[in-house]
């Protein structure tokens, strides 16, 4: 479904990757580990068209996405979730959500996408009038969710779920994860948490300084003795 090939990317005289390649497959979880700084975002927002690649490529569904807008990647089945949630804060929830669907003119498709996602997060659906700055930071992540999910993608690109969150919710959101790939979306997550990412996921890629040093099976990874010392604390 995806492939990344050799791709660079600088920031000014940053390399932030080094030839980095990688390949998600319909219906899978792939989740991105490594420390900090690694590359792991740089991969996400290239994918989503936001930063521009020094060079390399990137083919989403046999078509060569490297250098289209992202708006644009977003009507192709491309959508990311941002590290930090980004809600319009002073938006109500439900303008929010209308926000997510913004490439779209199907209402009734529209319609049942907002209704999936009271489903998946009922907890929006009793808030829906209430602006995004009153959410939880756990409410803030289910609507940037929610609002990723409102264009109908059918690659979900997650930018640290977890961060920030109270272990309880931790679980709830993943649960929520695997939920959203069981109903047919294909997942490409990074996750500082990593037991939690491997866990869930069917393969991984482990970075470090802007190069995949790792990759395999995510239950081979977490049992991989050096990943659980570097990444697992153990």
């Amino acid at each position: 479904m995806l492939v990344v090939e050799d791709l660079y990317v600088n920031y000014k005289a940053i390399k932030a990757l080094n030839g980095v390649s990688c390949q998600v497959q319909q219906g899978e979880i792939v989740a991105l580990i490594g420390a900090n700084g690694a590359g792991k975002t740089t991969i996400l927002n290239t994918i989503s068209g936001i930063v521009s690649a020094s060079a390399g490529k990137i083919v989403f569904e046999g078509k060569d996405i490297t250098e289209i807008p992202p708006h644009e990647i977003v009507k192709m089945g491309v959508c990311q979730v941002p590290e930090g949630r980004r809600v319009f804060s002073k938006m109500s929830v439900l303008e929010n959500l209308e926000m997510g669907a913004f490439v779209r003119n199907d209402k009734k498709g529209i319609q049942e996408a907002m209704e999936h996602v009271f489903q998946l997060f009922p907890r929006l659906a009793e808030r829906k009038k209430q602006p995004a700055k009153t959410l939880s930071g756990g409410e803030q992540q289910m609507l940037a969710m929610g609002r990723a999910l409102m264009s109908n993608p059918r690659l979900l690109l997650l930018d640290e779920p977890s961060m920030g969150l109270a272990p309880m919710l931790v679980e709830k959101i993943f649960e929520i994860i695997q939920e959203i790939n069981k109903a047919g979306t294909t997942i490409m997550l990074v996750e500082q948490n990593a037991h939690m990412a491997l866990s869930i996921a069917n393969r991984a890629y482990v970075l470090e300084t802007g190069s995949i040093v790792l990759q395999g099976n995510a239950a081979e990874l977490a049992a991989n003795p050096d990943i659980r010392k570097a990444y697992l604390g153990e």
